[in-house]
């Protein structure tokens, strides 16, 4: 058994970790008839000749409920950023008003809370790929360091740490996407 051959848990644990923060992310952009200023994070404005997140060019405020005021910053890429947000796909038609757009959240009916229950699943089989990815590169840093002389029992040790973290981290991706179903489903 040699001391020099370490793999890293802590590390995979991370990217595991990261895996989880992005499908928070995901989940935070899905509409769940209530108003949410994430619902417009994957929203890019043309401006300046280039694209950019809606966040850089406007401010976006959450004054009700039902209710979400984008105000943009350059008089002239108010018709961008309108653009945008109708093009979007996310339903929601931009009131304008000056340089501020009020966006009216709808109620959703339910053929449409269906359609983003299934889309949380896919962020959720995203975020398990991801996980299941760190778990190969792990496996693969065993399988080299058995090679450069790690013991078997050593590498067995590994072995399990690495599925039980995974493991655990695929449970929270399942419990995440019963709470954001059980959310969108909620009337």
């Amino acid at each position: 058994m040699s001391d020099e051959i370490e793999i890293d848990i802590d590390a995979l644990a991370k990217r595991m970790d990261g895996a989880l923060n992005s499908l928070k992310g995901d989940f935070a952009s899905l509409r769940t008839g209530r108003a949410s200023g994430n619902m417009l994070d994957a929203i890019e404005v043309e401006a300046y000749g280039a694209n950019m997140p809606i966040n850089q060019c406007a401010t976006i405020n959450v004054p009700e409920p039902r209710m979400i005021t984008v105000s943009v910053w350059d008089k002239g890429l108010v018709g961008a950023v309108e653009k945008a947000i109708r093009n979007s796909g996310l339903g929601i038609n931009p009131v304008m008003d000056g340089t501020t757009l009020r966006l009216p959240i709808p109620e959703l009916n339910e053929e449409r809370r269906r359609d983003l229950t299934k889309v949380a699943g896919q962020y959720a089989e995203s975020a398990r790929v991801a996980v299941r990815n760190v778990r190969r590169d792990g496996m693969d840093q065993v399988k080299k360091a058995k090679s450069d002389g790690m013991g078997e029992d050593e590498q067995k040790l590994y072995q399990d740490e690495i599925e039980e973290i995974t493991k655990a981290h695929i449970a929270t991706i399942d419990q995440a996407l019963e709470a954001k179903q059980a959310e969108i489903m909620q009337v």
